[in-house]
């Protein structure tokens, strides 16, 4: 593996980790705190998080696995949204209360962003004397364009819910920084990632669709939370949709 694929793989991971900053430092230009954000923003959040669970994270492991042809294209879905939820319930018994709520919605993006980075690394490492570059870059700037809702849908319900604006970027910044990590991890060893990434997808789905089920959607209340579920859900697919 040459320097420039390093490169190349660096700046894919490390701008959608901006990306994601990015969307969480929408926290400074929203009043989360007013009372009409109070149901809005868990339903917008959940809207993002289930629309990211199937076209991000669901479909392309269930095409992998077909494209692969090891196992039936359902089994590493299915297994791997179960062992997520399971994952995400056993953390919310061991930490419970409104903390634990922060580090569970914390928990499940990080998650999904962990399979997205070595998604991104992965494109730059298989990527051959240039062959198939363009298609690294593209997925690299999808993901990104797809990262800035998600850093809004940490950080403007922490603010909501009485976060200080700062620490609920952090949070929401924080949540992405996994990306470069282990996006160069699986520069690395891409041959040995390249097979664990349905399971890691599908189980980061079942971390997401646990979160919004136990704790966003509960508190997205009346037509405004429905509003904002129906729009953050439609903003997500579209951008999955049309980028990915």
């Amino acid at each position: 593996m040459n320097i420039s694929t390093i490169l190349w793989a660096l700046g894919g991971t490390q701008f959608i980790f901006l990306m994601t900053a990015l969307g969480a430092s929408l926290v400074f230009f929203v009043r989360a705190s007013a009372p009409r954000f109070q149901n809005l923003l868990p339903g917008f959040a959940g809207g993002v998080m289930t629309a990211a669970s199937v076209w991000s994270l669901l479909l392309p492991a269930i095409e992998q696995t077909a494209g692969e042809g090891t196992l039936p294209p359902w089994l590493p879905a299915a297994a791997g949204l179960l062992l997520g939820a399971l994952f995400i319930t056993a953390a919310d018994a061991v930490q419970g209360g409104a903390a634990g709520k922060e580090r569970m919605l914390f928990t499940a993006i990080t998650l999904h962003n962990i399979p997205e980075g070595m998604a991104v690394g992965l494109a730059f490492a298989l990527a051959a004397d240039g062959e198939g570059l363009a298609a690294a870059l593209a997925l690299a700037l999808g993901i990104g364009v797809q990262n800035f809702p998600e850093g809004a849908a940490v950080s403007l319900p922490l603010r909501s819910g009485g976060m200080s604006r700062a620490r609920a970027f952090l949070w929401g910044a924080a949540s992405g920084a996994v990306e470069p990590v282990f996006g160069m991890l699986a520069v690395f060893t891409a041959e040995l990632a390249r097979p664990a990434m349905p399971w890691l997808l599908s189980f980061s789905a079942g971390a997401m669709l646990c979160v919004t089920a136990h704790e966003l959607c509960p508190a997205a209340r009346g037509k405004a939370g429905s509003l904002g579920y129906i729009g953050g859900f439609a903003l997500m697919m579209a951008l999955d949709v049309a980028l990915g």
